[in-house]
């Protein structure tokens, strides 16, 4: 394995600064920046929050003085727009940067290249790309939502090793362990959206809220596939819809009694088109996006996740394995979809990376080869 340029170990540096603004920069990206002069770096700064101060901006702060003539890293080209804050090139400018190493370009193609060619417009060195498949991963929510305008979905499930993830009584706590449980939690934590349908609304009466206490955490907004808006006003989803978001989406010929009774419990409901598998889900995915979710974790039941994969809507994956056998063919399996006579009809899982959480295994993939 080859040695890191200093480049990209300046830029390995500022991608480890951007994780930490995990779960709290959408629709915004997570964005790290390192200014670095005569080798040794001066100033760090990442992207906190959204609508608070681009990562530029706390490291060129963090530097002061020094960052007049120094090296700026960032992991995503420098904005050139006003939007909640303004340009982060004029500061960069101002500063006295001189050369700027950028991990890759803006991927919104209305404003690609702008901060590069303004930064080149002003005498200062730009190069881009570096260690940019590293950088495009971290933010492949921001990336899929700003090129097609939908969120990146994640499906996620908890199985015995046979692959079911409920007995057939629909009894399923717990099959994953706690330690599964509690990296589920930071997932949550993490992701905009967390959708289930109302199958597994009526049978577990979920919170679906994110609890993590070592962990700083934004409640991912609460979504229920329900056409026919069955879910009942006395289950927690709807009880605590004023303190967490709740949204339903229902088929647009739902009761327009049903409507007004979990409307009135402040719950916000989408009416959709109906698709192959009930409600349009790229209709839906469509609606998400418009209203700024990024990322949404589908955590079932069967035929939801089936559904997201059979019209191939579903970019990640994150299956939890127990060491457990429940030996019953009318157990509930994991994934419910379209029969498949040949395994060259099967879903392909790339870039796979496996964990151990206690007794419990965890595979996390991709359906795609390649990032957005």
């Amino acid at each position: 394995m080859r040695s890191l340029t200093r480049d990209e170990t300046m830029m390995r540096e500022a991608l480890r600064l951007a994780a930490k603004g995990r779960g709290f920069t959408s629709p915004n990206p997570m964005v790290g920046a390192v200014a670095v002069q005569a080798g040794q770096i001066t100033g760090k700064g990442y992207h906190e929050s959204v609508g608070g101060p681009h990562a530029e901006l706390n490291c060129l702060r963090d530097a002061g003085e020094k960052a007049r003539g120094a090296t700026l890293y960032v992991t995503l080209e420098p904005c050139n727009h006003y939007g909640r804050t303004p340009p982060c090139t004029q500061a960069i400018v101002k500063a006295g940067i001189t050369r700027v190493v950028a991990g890759m370009c803006d991927p919104n193609p209305q404003v690609a290249g702008g901060g590069i060619d303004f930064l080149r417009s002003r005498g200062i060195e730009v190069e881009a790309g570096i260690l940019e498949r590293e950088c495009r991963l971290l933010n492949q929510a921001f990336i899929k939502h700003a090129t097609t305008g939908l969120p990146l979905v994640t499906i996620k499930a908890a199985a015995t090793l046979d692959g079911r993830i409920a007995a057939r009584t629909g009894d399923a706590k717990w099959i994953s362990n706690e330690r599964s449980r509690r990296y589920v939690h930071r997932l949550r934590c993490d992701l905009d959206g967390i959708l289930v349908g109302i199958g597994t609304a009526l049978a577990d009466d979920p919170l679906l809220t994110a609890r993590f206490p070592k962990k700083r955490c934004r409640q991912p907004i609460r979504i229920v596939l329900d056409s026919r808006l069955r879910l009942p006003l006395s289950h927690q989803l709807v009880q605590t819809a004023g303190r967490v978001p709740v949204w339903v989406a229902c088929r647009e010929q739902a009761s327009a009694e049903n409507v007004r009774r979990l409307r009135d419990a402040g719950v916000d409901i989408l009416p959709l088109p109906e698709g192959p598998n009930g409600i349009d889900l790229r209709a839906l995915l469509q609606e998400l996006g418009r209203r700024n979710v990024t990322s949404l974790l589908v955590e079932g039941g069967a035929r939801v996740l089936g559904a997201f994969l059979e019209e191939n809507l579903a970019d990640d994956c994150y299956f939890f394995y127990a060491p457990k056998l429940l030996g019953d063919p009318r157990a509930i399996p994991m994934i419910s979809g379209k029969p498949r006579t040949r395994l060259a009809d099967a879903v392909p899982v790339f870039a796979v990376r496996v964990r151990q959480l206690g007794e419990d295994v965890m595979i996390q993939g991709r359906f795609r080869e390649n990032p957005y």
